[in-house]
């Protein structure tokens, strides 16, 4: 398994999504805070609406720009809280596409989707 993983939120109908056709997910949302921090996240990429790239891993790597801290388990998803905003968000169980356990914080680069 790749330790930097990659996928490309985008806005559909209000709401972030993501598809990623490897690991059978299309238009999975995110919902309860974890779009909120998305909006964070992005506020400063021109166009971010349309499609931004979210470079992610369970260890620091150079670029990184923001840590998710793991709080607590809830519903099969897992609470993550960003100290650069002071918000929790709800990753859903697709996490577990991505990570055999629900790793105890996720850095995350946020870039413009190239193309």
């Amino acid at each position: 398994m790749n330790s930097i993983l990659v996928i490309h939120p985008y806005l559909d109908n209000g709401v972030w999504v993501f598809d990623d056709d490897r690991v059978g997910l299309v238009k999975e949302p995110f919902v309860a805070g974890a779009d909120t921090v998305i909006d964070r996240m992005v506020a400063h990429i021109p166009g971010a609406a349309g499609g931004v790239t979210f470079l992610f891993s369970a260890s620091p790597f150079p670029g990184s720009q923001h840590e998710l801290v793991r709080r607590r388990e809830e519903n099969g998803g897992n609470w993550y809280y960003s100290p650069d905003f002071d918000l929790e968000g709800w990753l859903c169980p697709a996490l577990f596409k991505y990570f055999d356990t629900a790793p105890p914080s996720i850095h995350v680069q946020v870039k413009a989707k190239a193309g």
